[in-house]
């Protein structure tokens, strides 16, 4: 896990990066290869990513490759391995990748990298970021939480605190704030330890002392210290979570109000599309208004969803106006990353 500081400085650092697209590639017998942080297994994040890379390979008639990390020196090979193979594109997910991706991109300048989720400065013009606006739908939630709170305090719990993860936890609570003035929402509690976003026994307790203190509804933003999150409000009647980057209201039936979503599966091949055309910018932002970001709630699957909030209707449509305002920039919301 980097510094805050240095999370920060990639994620923003090559936002700056105006560097021209670079000429465009022919997908004919090319190989578009994903790597991923860990294994695919029952992640369904990165298993939206496995979905990305194959519609794009299937649109440009090119091949999809999956390679799966467990730890840096693995996820280094793989990165090179798909490059001494040739493949014409290389996308990778998450920041675990910044440095790997800022060494080898300059070396080999023929080859399109693409990383989801973060950026890395000074990016040369080979590597193309696809970033998302998550502050939105974390906003959303936060609307969400507050309308449908009985006790009238709403939490959120984040792995750990840094810049990045304030675009969830700070939004959340602007848009509690903003939906239901009187609502109390609690101080962000941090997993924090060696393993924050893989600790659900310390985000069990986490969310244990946020419902002690009067929470029922709880924004889990934890990744796979979530299902902690999760336990806890399943134990407490009439208390709710909300889940993170994937629909997660299958993980606790009954106990889950809704999900904010992440759609990689969308950003990716949209992405590799712009490459293939050269009109990819080096860096592309994807929120509610591109369909990058999406709450459950306001999507036409929330019938089958599992999700408890497909219950209320009538929140439903104050949500999806309020979707509707920041789409259009009736609603601002703004980034705790630029401030």
């Amino acid at each position: 896990m980097t510094t805050a500081s240095k999370f920060l400085h990639l994620c923003l650092g090559s936002m700056l990066a105006l560097s021209a697209a670079s000429v465009p590639v022919r997908a004919e017998d090319n190989s578009f290869v994903l790597v991923t942080p860990s294994r695919i297994g029952v992640n369904k994040f990165l298993g939206l990513g496995k979905t990305g890379i194959e519609k794009a390979a299937a649109d440009q008639g090119a091949k999809a490759k999956i390679f799966e990390g467990t730890d840096p020196s693995t996820r280094r090979q793989h990165v090179q391995a798909a490059i001494d193979m040739k493949a014409s594109i290389v996308a990778v997910m998450g920041f675990e990748f910044g440095d790997i991706i800022a060494d080898l991109a300059p070396e080999y300048p023929d080859t399109n990298f693409v990383i989801v989720d973060t950026c890395i400065p000074d990016a040369p013009k080979n590597v193309y970021c696809a970033v998302f606006r998550e502050q939105e739908a974390a906003y959303l939630a936060g609307a969400e939480a507050a309308l449908t709170s009985a006790s009238k305090t709403v939490g959120v719990i984040g792995a750990l605190d840094i810049p990045f993860l304030h675009r969830y936890t700070d939004s959340f609570g602007l848009g509690a704030k903003a939906a239901r003035p009187d609502i109390n929402v609690l101080p962000t509690s941090w997993i924090g330890g060696d393993n924050p976003f893989q600790d659900p026994v310390r985000a069990q307790t986490q969310a244990t002392l946020q419902l002690s203190n009067g929470a029922d509804r709880i924004y889990a933003v934890a990744a796979g210290s979530n299902g902690g999150v999760f336990k806890a409000v399943a134990d407490k009647p009439g208390a709710m979570a909300i889940g993170l980057d994937v629909n997660q209201c299958g993980d606790a039936p009954g106990a889950i109000l809704d999900s904010t979503l992440k759609k990689v599966d969308v950003v990716l091949p949209a992405t590799i599309d712009g490459i293939l055309k050269g009109s990819a910018k080096p860096v592309v932002s994807f929120g509610l208004a591109e369909g990058g970001l999406e709450l459950v709630a306001t999507t036409e699957a929330v019938a089958s969803s599992g999700c408890k909030i497909a219950e209320s209707p009538d929140v439903i449509g104050q949500l999806k106006d309020i979707q509707a305002k920041i789409v259009s920039g009736a609603i601002t919301v703004p980034d705790p990353m630029a401030q």
